[in-house]
């Protein structure tokens, strides 16, 4: 009983959020505690979600101070040049865009944070995708995808949990993947430059400053067809805007934005983007390096595990705010002004908290876990890696990485032990799905991720769970086809 109500949980939960029937918060906490009722453990409720709250409550300090720090980080400026850098790559390409996107969060991954990622991602790349009018939630699918690849990394958490779990050695999971590994970021690429292409057919000819890209105009309604002229070199652009891709643009946000190519035709630094004003009262150009020295060091003392993550940021969030607002007004002017995503984020994971703690304190999530290991046919047994790798795809989106990698990898690795297949295999085989993980409603960071970029949660579930699985499945080919697995 407590596997199907655990599965009808979920599939409930994931119904309403995806239909937009329920706020995500709202859903988190709602669903469990009517299916901790139905189970008949209603009075134990309480229990459990003080213990869920108990559990995430490190993950929700990280993720405040960490919007905090990064928050100020780009009010002063930090991140201006590498704006601008991204934007003369892309141009106004929205195949570049793209491209750009999957790079930057990769490159950004080797944290092994996915908050990280995500706050210097979508603070460099929101603003151009609001200029150009790009579907937002490519965007937010390309990175969570990337970064899930990437997610495998020694010190990101799943290779040091199956290490854990299973008594082994990290490097001796981590390495021989690499080549699996290489294969899944380079079908990430693959995937950005297709949904590239798909933003370029859509929004037509765009033009961003004297950068002229001509592409296929298209029709977006029956009864509207924007035409968007191309500027000449220091001239001015003969329309105002690329088309604003319709209703039927996945995630579109078409609320905000300039528009394409409107103005005066000036140069990628001439750009009136968020976030961007060379004016604005809060840059701090004197302290520039002071800040890239801050954030470089914070990021070593977080890959190096020297204190805990969320200390880190709490440190790195004060000294930023002393440094560079030195007044008592100031602070608090900039702790306001970031108000609104600690809020939205912060109490979000403590509503997931809601979810994961009847899921695991009523034992659906160990029955439904346990009922997919026991219906693994024996004829499989012999291909325990090839079965852990299948199932680490939808048991790595319903469960917390400590669930899956202390509670069910051990009892695959048993099972697969039973019939010749090594433990190290299982541990390989079990970092396959981490392409889907980063876009679990129980990882923390995707609500950072929505938040920031403004994307509702059904939307970005509905467009990157079939991209985040084909992605799994192809690093999982490539490890048997190299034979890691």
């Amino acid at each position: 009983m407590l596997t199907i109500l655990g599965f009808v949980m979920i599939a409930t939960f994931l119904a309403l959020i995806m239909m937009k029937k329920m706020s995500p918060l709202a859903a988190l906490v709602l669903i469990p505690a009517l299916f901790c009722v139905l189970v008949g453990q209603g009075a134990h409720l309480g229990d459990y979600v003080i213990k869920g709250i108990g559990d995430l409550a490190p993950t929700a300090a990280m993720l405040m101070f960490a919007i905090i720090y990064f928050g100020v980080m780009i009010d002063v400026g930090l991140f201006d040049p590498v704006v601008r850098g991204i934007l003369r790559f892309c141009k106004a390409d929205p195949v570049r865009v793209v491209v750009g996107t999957a790079l930057l969060a990769a490159i950004v991954s080797l944290d092994g944070d996915g908050s990280t990622t995500f706050m210097i991602t979508v603070s460099a790349l929101y603003p151009l995708y609001k200029r150009l009018k790009m579907s937002l939630v490519v965007m937010t699918g390309v990175a969570a995808t990337a970064n899930g690849v990437m997610n495998t990394l020694p010190w990101g958490g799943p290779t040091a949990r199956a290490a854990t779990a299973l008594k082994l050695d990290a490097g001796d999971i981590f390495v021989p993947m690499i080549p699996a590994l290489a294969v899944g970021l380079v079908a990430v690429f693959a995937l950005a430059y297709v949904l590239g292409r798909r933003e370029r057919k859509r929004l037509g000819v765009l033009t961003l400053g004297d950068t002229r890209l001509v592409t296929e105009a298209v029709e977006e309604k029956e009864t509207e067809q924007v035409l968007v002229g191309a500027g000449a070199r220091g001239g001015t652009p003969a329309a105002a805007r690329p088309a604003t891709g319709g209703s039927d643009a996945p995630g579109h946000d078409g609320s905000g934005g300039s528009g394409g190519s409107g103005g005066s035709g000036g140069s990628v630094q001439d750009l009136d983007l968020q976030g961007l004003d060379p004016r604005r009262p809060t840059l701090r150009p004197k302290l520039y390096w002071f800040n890239a020295a801050l954030t470089v060091a914070l990021l070593t003392l977080l890959i190096l595990q020297t204190l805990p993550i969320p200390v880190l940021f709490l440190l790195g969030a004060a000294i930023a705010l002393t440094v560079n607002f030195p007044h008592m007004k100031d602070q608090k002017a900039r702790i306001a002004a970031h108000a609104e995503n600690v809020l939205n984020v912060s109490g979000m994971v403590f509503a997931a908290a809601v979810f994961t703690g009847v899921l695991t304190g009523t034992g659906m999530v160990e029955h439904m876990a346990r009922w997919l290991v026991s219906n693994v046919p024996d004829a499989l047994g012999p291909h325990m890696g090839l079965v852990t790798g299948v199932l680490s795809i939808p048991l790595t989106y319903f469960m917390s990485n400590d669930g899956f990698y202390f509670g069910i990898v051990p009892i695959l690795a048993e099972a697969g032990a039973a019939h010749g297949v090594a433990p190290i295999e299982i541990a390989r085989a079990s970092l396959a799905g981490q392409a889907l993980h980063m876009s679990s409603p129980l990882v923390p960071a995707v609500y950072v991720l929505v938040g920031m970029a403004k994307v509702e949660f059904g939307d970005h579930t509905r467009f990157t769970v079939k991209w985040a699985v084909l992605t799994s499945l192809v690093v999982l080919g490539a490890s048997l086809l190299f034979g890691i697995v």
